[in-house]
Parts: C-alpha cells; structure tokens; sequence
C-alpha cells in the first residue's frame, strides 16, 4: 500500500469511527505502529485529525463539512475517473461555469488544456489554469473566498453569475439524494450554488457514491434541476434508480 492510499484509508477510518487507536490502524493497514505513528503526526500537522495519546480522533462534529484538506485525500481514483467523465461531456467552445470542491478540481485539471471558455468558483481552481497557459479562456468573478476553502462566495461572485449565462455548469455535491435534492453544508455556498444552477443551460453534477443518499443543512434545490449526474460504483443503487426516475441522466465512471 502507497503511503497516499495509507493516509486515504487512515482519515477515512478516523472520520467514519471519530477515534482509533494505532494498533488497531496497524492492523487495518498492513503497517507498523512505528509508520502508523509517523502517519498520524503528518496528517495532524495537515489539520485533517487529532492527534491523541494511542491514536488519532477526528476533529468533525456531526453534520460538519470536511476540511478540503481531508476531502483531497478521499477517493482520489473515482474523482479522477469522474472528472475524464465530464470533460468528456464538454465540447470544445464551450463556456463552462465550474464550482468548487475537489471533484471540480479534478474536473479543472482535464479542462486547462482544451479550447473552452472556463469560469472557476474557488481560488484553486484558479490558479490551476493561470499558471498553465493554453487554449482555454478564463473568466475570474468576484467574490470572498472561504477560509481554507478557497471557494468565492457572496454578493460580488452572485453578480458575476447573474451577469452570464453559461453552456454547462459542472457542481459539487455535498449531499444528493431524489427525495431532498442538492443540498451544501454551508448557506453562503448553496445561494452560490443555485446561482449557478440559474445561470447555465445545462447542470452537470459530478461527485463519488459517498455523497449520494445523504442530506446537508442548506437546501439548494430539488433534483429536477440537474441534467446528468456524473458518480462512480460505489454509488448506492436504490439512490441512482430513484434520481433516474425524477429525470436525471445518470452516468458511472
């Protein structure tokens, strides 16, 4: 196991359980205690976790959005293979209205180096496309970034959206599900989101399974406004029948 894959599996483990201990995190792993000591002092200094005597705990409460630091290192594969999804959806000439998020970066990483016009909603993404010249036209909205997000939020970047109109709008998701709709952790990012919904011709909603079936505190809108989602496998069955039977175009990457 890389130490990439060790450090996914570690924070997912200390997020899903709220605490483990080193032994226990051996023993899951492969590692020593010794590595998995070192693991846990890295990932600490990262902000992603606690470090606590024997273990490690997470620094989450219920219902609270991870640090895009610990989002980087979730399903990194299935974001990459979601993200070639939607780049394949994009046609060259496109304007593209991309959200934050780190599916979106992923998303923003095939997109720099094709003939489109792109607005990206989060300083990352932003920066991904300004230090690597190409064909792609970049539009910069205003705005004020979270802190540590990096994701442009409040009344500047809501003009910038009224202001345009856009081909394709590539979302993040936060939670999905037929009977709740598109939901965000924070209310700064869902009036962002429906901005955006409001703005494009075509809503592209690309996330992993993890995200489907669950619900987050701020309501963006129901799933009628999505045109197609883009998931992986590990996305729940009964959830991916049910958005394809309220008029969702499900793909899985």
């Amino acid at each position: 196991m890389s130490n990439a894959d060790r450090h996914g599996l570690i924070v997912h483990t200390v997020r899903e359980s709220g605490s483990v201990t080193v032994q226990e995190l051996a023993e899951l792993t492969g590692a020593s205690e010794m590595t998995i000591r070192r693991d846990l002092d890295t990932l600490a200094a990262q902000g992603v976790l606690e470090r606590v005597r024997g273990g490690a705990r997470t620094l989450l409460l219920r219902g609270e959005e991870p640090p895009f630091a610990l989002r980087t290192r979730e399903a990194v594969e299935a974001k990459r293979r979601i993200a070639a999804e939607v780049s394949s959806l994009v046609a060259d000439g496109e304007t593209v209205l991309l959200d934050s998020g780190t599916t979106c970066l992923e998303v923003a990483r095939l997109l720099r180096q094709r003939p489109v016009t792109v607005m990206p909603l989060s300083l990352q993404a932003i920066q991904l496309f300004a230090e690597t010249p190409g064909p792609t036209t970049l539009m910069i909205p205003g705005g004020q970034p979270r802190a540590a997000e990096g994701a442009l939020t409040g009344p500047l970047t809501l003009a910038s959206l009224a202001a345009l109109r856009f081909d394709t709008a590539v979302v993040g998701c936060c939670g999905l599900s037929a009977a709740e709709g598109l939901t965000a952790y924070d209310l700064d990012d869902a009036a962002v989101k429906k901005a955006v919904i409001a703005s494009s011709r075509r809503v592209v909603v690309a996330t992993d399974g993890s995200k489907l079936g669950r619900t987050a505190f701020a309501h963006v809108g129901p799933s009628s406004l999505l045109h197609t989602l883009v998931t992986d496998s590990t996305a729940p069955a009964e959830e991916v029948a049910a958005l394809e039977g309220a008029g969702t175009v499900v793909k899985t990457a």
